[in-house]
């Protein structure tokens, strides 16, 4: 099928988008990815809230969000704006609004830019379907345009910019009832906005498509840029984030593969990392990732995919299927991904070393107990293990070492000693492939893995475009109908724990989001790991680099839902409306539930962020009022006005009134 979202899959180039004015800030048309944040205090404690913008802005943030659910908390936009300006800060400000279209038109008049959801702003979601006719339909459309178009026309007057952003857990009733809970309907809600906007030569939009879900979020801006291509013949600026990621590494690696998967392609003006931490946190890691891309186009030339203009891929870009493997041993076919350690710079491999991949052996007993997140394989290099392993492990190690009577070791070759002696390894061995390396050679490598059933590629790319450089290797094999599985192999020798979560997430996520992979396969130099700090927060070395690369592993196909190891949180980054102690709460939910593996629990700090965001989640924990929770199971309200100080227990309960939880395991 033709692939239109992005202009070339092959050499790194920014997508084109209209130039957005905000402040004396200039967004997309190829100017530098702007970083963004949002504050957490209350609105109306003007001080507050201008010394976490400023903190915030020191870090880098090139714009500051501020909420403003009503009136009230718009009109004190002004005093905040002045507080900043008197103290020498002409960052421009955004006013983030939900339910009230009045407080959208006091703040277009006061700052720089407003976000609307269309999903909420004049749309109601109370998860009813409704059946509309065509013209009941237009009918809803022309009420949205009546109460929408006053607000256009005071940001062209007032030279205001604005964003028009979508979020997936709070698609109006109107919008699912029509397309369903899908990608096209989050596009469909921001694209009825726009087509108002452009009636009134109204132009200075950025959208966004986001989703607490990477492989959504993703889905969702490549068929938003093809629709205003087709429908326009031009893109407006993109802001990306994935909406409530989280905190710590999962959030991180979350945002990673949701943002970096389309930054790959040249797709995104602005980012927003949303981490349930300080606001001052997020841009760290937003620099993180932007800096990634500063140098991209210079890389290495990547085989091309087609002659023509239009690209032609053997997948679908817009839906997720996962590739057609063949099982070999239990990695391929129906089997979920496989892990693999690296152990290949370890001086010696002892019991205790296993520990750090989810294998805990004890003595006494001579017993092992597997974890959830146990890796699968070890690859030792030239070292072979000098102890009985675990049942479920397995290991790879060079050809030259691997003994050929023992059913646990299975041998790793180069391709070029592949293309030699594939005709004389009849059992399950490894093939390590550069998708940079010569196009002939790989051809041949394809040639001879197709002849041989058990063979398991190990794709990795030299290329600094690595993820596109790999894709198109892997699009070969589609293309080629080759059906052997495939372990992805990134290798990270960035300096700070989180540029190596940011680069190991990305170039994994981004390949599994497009149905590719059947392993994952992490390597790092940890000596290149420096001490630093930013923003107050500082980066130590890990104290276990097996167990870090492991655990990411992990992370990563938990994210885009390949295999789930571990219980999912999916928690707002919080506000000025959020009636709680976000992070402690959430520290405190999963210090009790981190056990519970596959389920989802959505942690919401309002009302606003409540039932509509949470709506992918099992059970839900939402700030109702002060000090007051509502319990959610699905989209069901279970119990109301909870007090906050037992919340967290009667959480618990509800998790076992619906026979969601298990005590946790003692380990031994």
């Amino acid at each position: 099928m033709l692939q239109q979202y992005c202009p070339s899959l092959i050499q790194y180039r920014r997508l084109s988008t209209r130039e957005v004015r905000i402040g004396k800030l200039l967004l997309g048309n190829g100017h530098p990815i702007r970083i963004q944040t949002m504050t957490t205090t209350d609105t109306m404690d003007t001080a507050a809230t201008v010394a976490q913008s400023i903190r915030c802005i020191e870090a880098g943030a090139e714009l500051v969000r501020i909420t403003a659910p009503s009136k009230k908390e718009a009109e004190n936009l002004l005093l905040i704006k002045n507080e900043l300006r008197k103290q020498g800060y002409d960052t421009p400000l955004v006013a983030d609004i939900h339910y009230t279209p009045n407080a959208a038109e006091i703040a277009a008049r006061i700052v720089e830019k407003v976000r609307v959801n269309p999903g909420n702003y004049i749309d109601k979601k109370k998860f009813d379907f409704i059946e509309y006719t065509n013209a009941e339909y237009a009918a809803e459309v022309d009420r949205i345009r009546e109460r929408f178009t006053p607000l256009v026309k005071i940001c062209k007057e007032y030279g205001t910019a604005m964003r028009i952003g979508t979020n997936h857990g709070s698609l109006s009733d109107r919008i699912m009832s029509r397309y369903g809970d899908t990608p096209i309907g989050m596009v469909e809600s921001a694209m009825e906005f726009l087509r108002i906007a452009r009636d009134e030569s109204y132009h200075e939009i950025i959208l966004s498509m986001k989703s607490s879900n990477p492989l959504v979020m993703v889905q969702a801006y490549r068929l938003l840029v093809q629709k205003m291509d087709e429908e326009f013949g031009e893109c407006y600026p993109l802001h990306l984030g994935v909406t409530e990621a989280g905190d710590g590494e999962d959030g991180r690696i979350k945002s990673a593969i949701g943002i970096g998967t389309l930054l790959e392609d040249g797709i995104g003006d602005t980012i927003r990392v949303s981490l349930t931490e300080d606001p001052e946190f997020e841009i760290p890691v937003c620099r993180d990732i932007v800096k990634r891309y500063e140098t991209r186009a210079s890389h290495a030339p990547i085989q091309p995919l087609s002659e023509q203009k239009k690209i032609h891929l053997p997948y679908d870009a817009f839906s997720y299927k996962r590739r057609n493997s063949t099982a070999v041993n239990n990695i391929g076919g129906t089997y979920v991904p496989v892990v693999v350690a690296d152990f290949r710079d370890a001086a010696t491999i002892a019991h205790t070393d296993l520990h750090a991949i989810g294998y805990q052996y004890d003595e006494a007993t001579d017993k092992w107990t597997i974890g959830d997140g146990a890796a699968d394989y070890i690859y030792t290099g030239d070292k072979l293990i000098e102890f009985a392993l675990p049942g479920t492990l397995q290991v790879i190690c060079n050809s030259k070492v691997c003994p050929a009577t023992d059913v646990k070791y299975h041998a790793l070759l180069r391709q070029e000693e592949f293309i030699e002696e594939a005709s004389h390894i009849p059992e399950l061995h490894f093939v390590a492939i550069d998708a940079n390396g010569d196009w002939e050679q790989l051809m041949q490598v394809i040639a001879k893995v197709k002849e041989n059933a058990n063979t398991v590629l190990c794709i990795s790319s030299s290329n600094a475009h690595a993820m596109p450089s790999a894709r198109r290797f892997l699009i070969e094999l589609l293309q080629q109908q080759c059906t052997n599985p495939v372990i992805l192999q990134v290798y990270s020798n960035d300096t700070s724990i989180d540029e190596q979560l940011i680069h190991l997430a990305t170039e994994t996520g981004a390949l599994y989001l497009d149905g590719f992979g059947d392993g994952i396969w992490l390597k790092n130099d940890p000596a290149q790991i420096q001490n630093q700090k930013v923003s107050g927060r500082t980066y130590l070395p890990v104290s276990n680099n097996h167990q870090f690369l492991n655990n990411t592993a992990f992370s990563v196909l938990q994210a885009v839902r390949t295999r789930i190891s571990k219980t999912e949180y999916i928690s707002c980054p919080s506000c000025g409306r959020t009636l709680f102690d976000l992070q402690e709460t959430t520290a405190k939910i999963r210090s009790a539930t981190s056990h519970l593996k596959g389920l989802k629990i959505a942690i919401m700090g309002c009302i606003v962020n409540g039932p509509g965001e949470m709506a992918d989640a099992d059970f839900g924990y939402v700030g109702s009022g002060p000090g007051k929770i509502t319990l959610y199971k699905g989209k069901e309200v279970v119990k109301r006005n909870v007090p906050s100080d037992i919340a967290v227990d009667e959480l618990i309960s509800l998790l076992k009134d619906n026979e969601a939880w298990v005590e946790p395991a003692i380990m031994i």
